[in-house]
């Protein structure tokens, strides 16, 4: 009974917005530029690029989740 209702309740919300959700788009943004630098690097780290691109595709997914939570 009272998970019915918490999901009743979720289903009428219609926004998943956070205050916190503006700092993992910061963040995503952040390593990005990063990311570009290490990869135009002259002097190539790939300890570095291999870590910063991992890091990119789990934010990169993590804001397209949090993005289409925010569509509903």
């Amino acid at each position: 009974m009272f998970l019915a209702e918490g999901a009743e309740a979720a289903a009428q919300s219609t926004s998943t917005f956070s205050f916190f959700d503006i700092f993992v788009l910061i963040i995503t943004v952040i390593i990005a530029i990063g990311f570009v630098r290490l990869v135009t690097a002259p002097r190539k780290n790939l300890f570095a690029i291999g870590f910063g691109f991992v890091s990119l595709a789990v934010f990169l997914f993590m804001d397209f989740v949090m993005i289409k939570g925010w569509m509903g």
